[in-house]
């Protein structure tokens, strides 16, 4: 029998990191939108609302298309371990955007790949190489150097980001699970529905819930739709690619957003960040250029 080609001369890998594009513009947008609505809207109400407009959008798209046949009640217990994790950690990195740098916020989330790196063997099965192994660790050097953590820099911000990227680990590992036997449009309509009821439950804890103003609104909507486009692009990607290659392709998003808080914020892009982004960008390419060239089993 002839070998399988290797990943990289296959539609699947091309279509993951398509894939994985649209996600990273997308959650760039969405950290934007959050800073921009943190003067009005707390991180609660904030996610209220998001999941609320996602669960009409989700129905709308769904409605028309027929993809409502694919929401199932299966697997109701990885559905909630993904949801939790996942509202957890968007609470926490919702709060870090508005009180830290954004290029430091995203280089603290990015220790969630080397989270996936590290747990993937034990929670999705997939192997830990020697390459992937050598690419956590030179991206964690990387995150460091870009975050440059002492005693005097880290605040409930820093803190905040850092276990969002735990979260976020957590909640990418239970949607390659879910993506194994469920669709979609079942795993966009169970995430938006539950965190509607997780973030009304936790807005309305103090007897308040603040509404979005006329020029919070489109902000609201971008959060709103670029979460789901966000979950949809890195599903997509998840079911086309194991998560150890999918989610370092997510460092791209570090540059991006660097340039973005200095045009608009001005906040300062020092070498150390130029630097530290080189060092993830190496770690990016050694894990895709092995993982892409290794034959498949």
């Amino acid at each position: 029998m002839a070998p399988r080609p290797p990943l990289s001369q296959s539609p699947a890998a091309l279509r993951a990191a398509l894939w994985m594009t649209g996600a990273v513009v997308s959650f760039s947008s969405m950290a934007v939108a959050g800073r921009e609505l943190g003067a009005e809207l707390d991180t609660f109400e904030l996610m209220t609302y998001r999941s609320v407009l996602g669960v009409l959008i989700v129905l709308a798209v769904a409605g028309p298309t027929g993809a409502w046949r694919g929401i199932t009640g299966r697997h109701p217990g990885t559905h909630l371990v993904r949801n939790v994790f996942h509202f957890g950690a968007q609470n926490l990195w919702y709060y870090a955007v508005t009180v830290i740098p954004l290029a430091q916020v995203f280089a603290l989330e990015f220790t969630s790949p080397l989270w996936v790196l590290v747990l993937s063997p034990l929670v999705l099965g997939e192997s830990m190489t020697r390459v992937r192994a050598v690419a956590a660790l030179m991206g964690f050097a990387g995150i460091l150097i870009v975050a440059r953590p002492t005693p005097e820099t880290v605040s409930l911000g820093t803190l905040a980001a850092a276990a969002a990227a735990i979260g976020f680990a957590g909640s990418i590992m239970a949607t390659k699970r879910l993506t194994r036997t469920e669709t979609l449009t079942c795993i966009l309509f169970w995430m938006t529905l539950t965190q509607s009821i997780f973030g009304l439950l936790c807005a309305g804890i103090d007897g308040q819930m603040a509404l979005p103003s006329a020029a919070g609104l489109p902000w609201l909507m971008v959060v709103a739709v670029g979460g789901l486009t966000a979950h949809f692009s890195l599903t997509m990607a998840l079911s086309l690619a194991p998560a150890t290659l999918v989610s370092p392709v997510d460092f791209t998003r570090l540059p991006l957003i660097a340039v973005v808080g200095l045009l608009v914020y001005g906040e300062a892009l020092d070498v150390f960040t130029l630097f530290g982004a080189v060092v993830i960008f190496a770690a990016n390419y050694l894990n895709l250029w092995v993982e892409t060239r290794r034959p498949a089993r």
